[in-house]
């Protein structure tokens, strides 16, 4: 099935009155339902507990909470796997929440797993290439064009470097300079999830992770990084109904009013930037009426939005999910 393999049945449902309400969920149900769901798990594949990384923002703050709602927290192990790029401020937010939960915590630096393969000097080397100076001392990062509803654009990456002095300088990257950043920056993921495996294969715990359903369904996980996991709790959930939940459980305001961001990149940089090209409860919205099949002029009514802006939506949203439908069913074979 991979990690979304029911959005098809998703789009024949019954249909619903769309509104700005239609995302609202009965909370301590859904907690209900996604308990169980983790609790039988856990108990049908014989694992002792579940073991997580604990990012410092809401999605893994939430799967974490459920994650002890489910098995205790004396059969819930938080990872914190930070890098040399990783913002002090998600590290601080991750422990204050396992604090909160009474949970143990293990801090791994992987930094030293990726200067051994190179990520760094692999990723900058594109940036020498276009900035020559480009050096110690200076940051990236990598965003998509902004405003998707309101201007044609394509997902063509833009390079934005920061000298030590605060200095900037942006330019646009071809498809071979973006594949360059992209696969040196996928070892994190991909490394961070060889540390889960480890500790849960040693304690005999299963990997929970903490896609929501926005993530999924447009392809912003990394095979065998963070989309590599056992279960998946959370991947039915848009971004606000994560949100929901996260308050509901009692996930700590410094995370709830953080704004949410890969945090793989030297240079700091929200997902909105990086990846959704638009405000999250707008992408909430749209990406339910584009998966559910809205009427458009209702879709137009409810958001106050131009035809131009829903269908400039829509063309991102379903050439994100054609590119990416790869990532989301085990690889092909014969059996």
């Amino acid at each position: 099935m991979g990690i979304l393999g029911r959005t098809k049945g998703a789009r024949r449902r019954r249909q619903v009155v769309f509104s700005k309400d239609v995302l609202k969920i009965d909370r301590p149900a859904e907690v209900r339902k996604i308990v169980a769901f983790i609790r039988e798990r856990v108990h049908s594949w014989r694992r002792k507990g579940i073991v997580i990384g604990l990012s410092g923002g809401v999605d893994s703050a939430l799967s974490t909470a459920l994650s002890v709602e489910a098995v205790g927290k004396d059969k819930v192990l938080a990872l914190l796997l930070p890098d040399r790029d990783s913002s002090p401020q998600s590290a601080e937010f991750a422990l204050e929440q396992a604090r909160a939960l009474g949970i143990e915590a293990l801090t791994i630096d992987i930094t030293p797993v990726l200067e051994a393969f190179g990520t760094y000097e692999k990723r900058d080397a594109v940036a020498k290439s276009i900035y020559p100076d480009f050096g110690d001392g200076h940051k990236l990062k990598i965003t998509l064009p902004a405003d998707i509803l309101n201007r044609d654009g394509y997902n063509f990456f833009t390079l934005t470097t920061i000298d030590p002095e605060g200095g900037t300088r942006t330019t646009r990257l071809t498809g071979d300079q973006t594949q360059g950043i992209v696969a040196a920056t996928n070892t994190k993921h991909r490394t961070r999830m060889m540390a889960q495996y480890y500790h849960a294969e040693k304690l005999n715990y299963l990997v929970c992770g903490a896609t929501n359903r926005c993530e999924a369904l447009q392809g912003l996980f990394v095979k065998y990084g963070d989309g590599g996991v056992d279960i998946e709790p959370i991947a039915h959930l848009y971004k606000d109904q994560v949100f929901q939940l996260a308050e509901h459980m009692g996930v700590i305001p410094e995370i709830l009013s953080r704004a949410p961001c890969p945090d793989t990149y030297s240079a700091p940089v929200t997902d909105e930037e990086w990846f959704f090209r638009m405000p999250l409860k707008t992408l909430d919205l749209l990406l339910y009426a584009w998966e559910n099949k809205i009427e458009m002029p209702e879709i137009c009514r409810v958001m106050e939005l131009e035809e131009d802006q829903v269908r400039r939506a829509f063309r991102d949203f379903a050439s994100k999910h054609q590119a990416t439908e790869h990532l989301r069913h085990f690889p092909p074979s014969l059996l």
